[in-house]
């Protein structure tokens, strides 16, 4: 965990302190970092349904002048509780609007998913991640604060897994 906290804060400070403006990773668009909340385990085993805490941390690339509420997004994650880890890499688009201080999102990745139980059981699907949220404009140049949450739809074996999260945390537009 601290191996992931500390390459986030890198590409964090990296994108924060880039000159010039050009020189960024990502020319137009935004970063997002802030903690998580899962309430409910899988389907897989209905009886042990218990919460997940962890963080989320996502970028988002507006590449497209002529369609400005057109972004793609690649988002990560990681969730914590008694003897399990789940951590999750996604990547798709996200359609925005801007309307005054808020700015509605919906969007629809799909990555991979690692689920790690006391180092016994070890499974590794494909996730599928359909959410959406709100930013809204703080009164700092440039930031804002997110509300989001997520329905991820993933499979092992030959059943399903639904989860459910909710993040919130600060968002950096450049």
């Amino acid at each position: 965990m601290l191996k992931i906290a500390a390459a986030l804060l890198v590409l964090v400070c990296l994108m924060l302190f880039s000159i010039p403006m050009s020189a960024q990773l990502l020319p137009r668009g935004n970063v997002y970092a802030g903690v998580s909340y899962s309430p409910q385990l899988t389907d897989v085993a209905p009886a042990n349904k218990q919460s997940y805490r962890g963080w989320e941390g996502s970028a988002e690339d507006l590449p497209f002048v002529r369609f400005p509420h057109l972004g793609f997004v690649i988002d990560a994650s990681g969730y914590y509780r008694s003897g399990v880890k789940q951590y999750m890499g996604v990547f798709g688009p996200r359609l925005s609007t801007n309307i005054g201080k808020w700015r509605p999102f919906i969007d629809a990745m799909a990555g991979i998913r690692h689920v790690n139980s006391n180092n016994i059981i070890i499974y590794i699907p494909i996730a599928i991640d359909i959410g959406g949220g709100v930013d809204y404009k703080l009164w700092f140049k440039n930031f804002s604060w997110r509300l989001q949450g997520d329905f991820v739809h993933s499979r092992y074996a030959s059943d399903n897994q639904n989860d459910y999260k909710a993040s919130t945390g600060i968002v950096w537009r450049f």
